[in-house]
């Protein structure tokens, strides 16, 4: 049965979301809430939704709202998680889950008490480079994986001074010191999103920045943060490791891939670049590049498409690799633009159908946990010189 959704963050970024939920089968209505009513205002008349609310609290309130989608700054999803699965509402959240342990334990003891769903929507799950590498591990091809490595490598100066100047306003440099560490889903989340394991240890070493342009500045720093580049080593369970980078100043072309994975194991590996991919093994090495790179999410009328195999023109509509299966997503989504690698019709998707069939969402609460929690240990291991910290465990999320 149809459901409707409440989005709570009408930014850049939230649009992209509600447009997917508006024309998904599986919704009724979409609502919208910012703490800027202008631009809730803006995102329902554009998109044709079903209206606004005045805040976060009259959206949890009200009976007409069956789930929240939380697009708010990423500091602030667990709390406001915890409060919507309280008030009897589902929960989809932007990354990261949260920024503590406690936050995180929060969310999964609601959404045992209360049986609602939440998830996590993050992208690396469905990056190209993690479900080819999922699909490997399947058939066995790694043999024994012992190694891996994610790194999220977004340079500030490709966009995020801009995002966060419109999110933070005149106290933008403040927020735009957010931790590398506590934002570590996408490169986590790539690894982990294949390789079925958790991590139990880690030892970090952040880079303490010197652009000196008041941004990674601990006297400006809401987060008494002045490390703009950090690297972590994770041991796993069961035997094995990888390393991860979150790097906001780096000379990488972010705009072309901002997430990058490898993996290694006794019979087969995996690296990618920024404009290519490998699969090796003990006899050669073989280009995969094009299994997965998203094809241009081109508009459904572009010419172009004319001279495209019909058999292959929704995924050049929208955006997604040869490796992704679009089989299950419904038809709607066919001529809809996509976002990061392909991954957010997924994402959509997966919420929905997990909420009308009462099925727990691949990137449930435990798994969003695994994702998010490594980098919080991660950066008080880098705030103690490299100190290697264990890392907690919340276990498997229940069958259903």
């Amino acid at each position: 049965m149809p459901f409707s959704i409440g989005v709570v963050g009408a930014g850049q970024f939230a649009g992209q979301f509600s447009k997917l939920f508006h024309l998904h089968p599986g919704v009724s209505e979409v609502y919208a809430t910012d703490l800027i009513a202008e631009r809730a205002d803006s995102l329902v008349q554009e998109q044709g939704l079903a209206g606004t609310f005045p805040s976060f609290e009259a959206m949890l309130a009200d009976a007409r709202v069956d789930a929240i989608a939380i697009f708010t700054q990423r500091w602030t999803h667990g709390p406001l998680a915890v409060a919507a699965l309280r008030a009897g509402k589902h929960v989809y959240s932007a990354v990261p889950m949260a920024v503590t342990e406690e936050e995180i334990a929060a969310i999964i003891e609601a959404v045992k008490e209360t049986g609602l769903t939440y998830m996590m929507g993050e992208t690396s799950h469905y990056n190209p480079a993690t479900v080819y590498a999922r699909n490997q591990l399947a058939e066995n091809a790694f043999g024994r994986l012992f190694y891996a490595e994610g790194d999220y490598v977004h340079d500030m100066d490709l966009g995020f001074y801009a995002a966060y100047q419109y999110s933070g306003g005149e106290n933008w440099k403040a927020t735009a010191s957010y931790p590398p560490l506590l934002y570590p889903t996408h490169s986590v989340g790539g690894v982990l999103g294949a390789w079925r394991t958790h991590a139990v240890s880690v030892s970090a070493i952040g880079v303490t920045d010197d652009r000196d342009d008041g941004v990674f500045d601990r006297e400006v720093s809401q987060f008494d943060n002045d490390v703009s580049n950090a690297t972590a080593l994770f041991e796993v369970a069961g035997g094995g490791s990888f390393r991860t980078n979150e790097f906001r100043r780096v000379g990488y072309p972010s705009h072309i891939r901002e997430s990058r994975f490898r993996f290694f194991g006794t019979e087969g590996s995996f690296e990618q670049l920024a404009t290519f991919s490998v699969w090796q093994d003990k006899e050669g090495v073989h280009d995969i590049s094009e299994q997965l790179r998203p094809a241009p999410s081109l508009p459904a009328d572009d010419p172009s498409l004319e001279h495209i195999d019909p058999a292959l023109r929704d995924a050049f509509v929208s955006g997604t690799a040869p490796v992704h299966d679009r089989s299950r997503l419904p038809a709607e989504f066919a001529h809809v633009r996509n976002g990061h690698e392909g991954s957010h019709h997924f994402l959509a998707d997966d919420f929905v159908t997990a909420v009308n069939s009462g099925s727990v969402p691949p990137v449930n609460a435990w798994l969003s946990a695994r994702y998010t929690l490594p980098g919080i240990v991660a950066h008080r291991s880098a705030r103690r010189d490299g100190e290697r910290l264990a890392i907690p465990d919340f276990g498997d999320a229940p069958s259903a």
